[in-house]
């Protein structure tokens, strides 16, 4: 059996779907919700009966805490009984869609929080004030002589008070809800919940083994699928022996799909064994084939250093082409980075059901993306997003890598084939063969500095191929070329009058995607090993050579003086040294990491990192902490050993064994100091992340005077560095 779909008739599908979705009317969903059990004053909230409060998390959870801040904001400003609260996660629909992504029902690139404190914050107030309105009506009482506690509205003159839940028994949402605006909302220092770190609401289910994640979704008469992809991209079968696969206990049949072959089955080890037992004939001429990491690294790097290729503007301010040539000193390096895998602790998986006709769905995944999902199975379907219903599971770990279609495009098409739920979950092996990398990238950086040792020209070419063109053809379009996922963090906050930012696209044949921290873990490596090279050359402390050129901006200065502090940066440490980086992504953050270097085996050990970061105003400091700490790890475990390698379109790699993530005995302990503001929220869940490597690699150059400016900094790579 074989499921026929063009790459065309899926862009299309889904495109036609996407223009659907946005036009549904979002007032009839808030009165679809409205006429549930309780009162939904609108699609956020609704207060039940028997007091208790349901609130819609804006965010699906990966562990980066979004289903309790979310809901926290909205109930601040309900003034809620937050022990009286139930979250629940975002149901896939156009009315959740986040604004940081235009609408598009995304969790990814830390804009939940930045994107939705204000309208959740308006949302709760609306909630609140239908209450209010309510109850005046009821009581026959001006609204203004009606207060609320938590969970309570109060008549302070006749002493009445009424629970929202016996207001809720009587009350009806109003035909034109209540606008709400920035100013009736309530100021910092009135904050009951916001600022205050409360305990995640997921935690104790997974604590004892509730939680359900993607991977324990099932439903009845379920089946088991596996795919098998081609070891390079692109090809296709050119012959097909099934034969041994069929004969495999619990192999049900064998579908061919437009990428590879599936196998279904009554168990998940039937399926993968039968998957084992495939014998295809991969077609010759695919693009990737000759695509080779080791290889492209040099070519990535020697096109970055080529000047006379231009690449596409991403900044100029200035006159560069002036200032460097009447610098009185000038500077320029080459840094490159490997592949990385996403290594979710979760393979991805998915749970699908399709209808007997063909034309509706319902997924049960573990999805970054259920309006994408909505868009993606409706283009393959031939049919609206409306008829795809998505239940979000909890992640298990996220990371970009759930943003992706193509594992639930396996359980779609081998249902609709089969006429029974499938449920996928790939390999471990499949998982890392497969994953949409971070893309390999080179950086050629030129700046210069006046007689006042200030910067006065900077420049940075970044190289690499674009996974915004795949993920997102119409955006990639309407921002001509620059790719937001791989240029992110190509910004300095460093004071500086004449820059040229430029962004060379090379693509070749392989699929690259978001990774945490996305562009800005590579770029803000680059940026901030040049910056310690710059204030090395000048024998000018790194610490105060960043708070010159930071002088305009203070709360930048402040996380770079407080990471100092922290770290005690003047004490002599015998055989270790510090080393400082800054980030300005996301959120500003300032890392100094303290290692040792064995010079004979190369290898680095990071023992402690401290950082300190200023996110505005803080909904949760523990998950703040939390969040840094976890991203400084995966910071760590990316700068020192974290590498795919591809040779001939093949991956190399295959498992845990040899793709080595950062072991519990090698992890740095890592101190955080959490500076909250009066300013608007920031992203953290990867902030952490970008000033970790450069810290690191800064550290390394301070002690042994070796300059690593690869990615990851492998044992061989330092000792090539010692040795130059």
């Amino acid at each position: 059996m074989a499921i026929e779909i063009s790459r065309r008739e899926f862009v299309v599908g889904a495109t036609a779907g996407l223009t659907f979705a946005f036009a549904l009317d979002l007032g009839r969903v808030a009165r679809a919700a409205a006429q549930s059990a309780g009162l939904s004053p609108n699609v956020w909230v609704t207060i039940n009966p028997d007091d208790t409060i349901t609130i819609v998390s804006a965010a699906v959870e990966m562990g980066q805490g979004s289903m309790t801040g979310m809901p926290v904001v909205v109930a601040e400003e309900l003034d809620a009984d937050w022990s009286k609260v139930k979250v629940i996660p975002p149901p896939g629909n156009p009315a959740y869609g986040n604004p940081g992504f235009g609408g598009a029902q995304i969790t990814a690139g830390s804009r939940t929080t930045r994107s939705f404190f204000t309208p959740l914050r308006l949302a709760g107030a609306q909630a609140r004030r239908v209450l209010l309105d309510a109850v005046a009506a009821e009581w026959n009482v001006p609204v203004s002589e009606l207060s609320t506690e938590p969970s309570v509205i109060v008549h302070q003159r006749s002493g009445r008070r009424i629970s929202y839940g016996d207001v809720a028994k009587f009350a009806k949402v109003p035909a034109e809800l209540p606008k709400m605006t920035p100013a009736d909302l309530k100021k910092p220092a009135q904050f009951r919940l916001i600022g205050k770190s409360l305990p995640r609401v997921e935690l104790p289910d997974k604590v004892v083994g509730r939680a359900k994640f993607g991977i324990d979704a099932e439903v009845p008469d379920m089946i088991y699928g596996a795919v098998l992809r081609p070891p390079i991209p692109g090809s296709g079968i050119d012959a097909l022996d099934d034969s041994a696969a069929r004969a495999v206990p619990g192999v049900i049949d064998v579908i061919r799909l437009p990428w590879g072959v599936g196998v279904v089955g009554t168990g998940f080890e039937a399926v993968h064994k039968g998957k084992a037992a495939l014998k295809v004939t991969w077609k010759k001429g695919a693009r990737a084939e000759g695509y080779d990491t080791d290889q492209l690294i040099g070519e990535y790097a020697a096109i970055a250093a080529t000047l006379s290729k231009p690449g596409l503007e991403l900044h100029k301010e200035g006159d560069f082409a002036q200032a460097w040539a009447t610098a009185a000193r000038t500077f320029s390096a080459v840094y490159v980075s490997d592949h990385c895998y996403h290594a979710t602790m979760e393979p991805v998986n998915a749970l699908a059901r399709v209808s007997a006709d063909g034309t509706s769905c319902e997924l049960w995944a573990p999805t970054q993306s259920p309006g994408i999902n909505q868009l993606a199975v409706a283009g393959v379907l031939k049919t609206t997003p409306d008829k795809v219903t998505v239940n979000v599971m909890l992640l298990g770990g996220g990371f970009g890598r759930k943003v992706e279609q193509d594992f639930v495009l396996d359980a779609v098409l081998l249902s609709k084939a089969t006429s029974k739920p499938v449920k996928v979950v790939w390999s471990r092996e499949d998982d890392v063969r497969n994953d949409k990398m971070r893309p390999l990238a080179a950086q050629f950086l030129q700046a210069g500095i006046d007689a006042d040792g200030n910067l006065s020209a900077w420049r940075h070419r970044i190289v690499g191929a674009s996974a915004l063109a795949r993920l997102l053809p119409p955006v990639y379009e309407r921002l001509k070329g620059k790719d937001e996922i791989l240029i992110e963090g190509h910004e300095i906050a460093y004071s500086c009058r004449n820059q040229l930012h430029e962004y060379l696209r090379e693509d070749r044949g392989y699929d690259v995607g978001p990774w945490r921290a996305v562009g800005a873990g590579y770029n803000k490596f680059a940026i901030e090993s040049f910056i310690d090279e710059m204030a090395a050359a000048q024998r000018v402390d790194p610490v105060a050579f960043r708070l010159r050129l930071l002088a305009h901006d203070a709360r930048a200065r402040r996380v770079v003086e407080e990471a100092a502090r922290m770290a005690d940066w003047g004490r002599k440490r015998p055989g270790r040294a510090l080393g400082i980086a800054f980030s300005d992504a996301w959120s500003n953050v300032a890392s100094v990491a303290e290692v040792s270097v064995d010079r004979k085996s190369g290898r680095i050990y990071v023992h402690n990192v401290w950082a300190a970061v200023d996110p505005g105003i803080v909904i949760s400091p523990d998950n703040v902490a939390a969040q840094i700490e976890g991203a400084t790890i995966f910071g760590v475990s990316h700068a020192l050993q974290e590498r795919i390698t591809i040779s001939q379109g093949v991956v190399q790699q295959s498992n845990f064994h040899d793709y080595q993530i950062l072991r519990l005995a090698d992890a740095p302990d890592v101190r955080v100091k959490v500076i909250s503001t009066d300013n608007d929220p920031t992203g953290i869940g990867e902030a952490g992340l970008p000033p970790a490597a450069p810290a690191v690699a800064n550290a390394v150059a301070a002690l042994t005077g070796a300059r690593v400016r690869q990615l990851p900094m492998l044992p061989e790579r330092v000792l090539a560095a010692l040795r130059a």
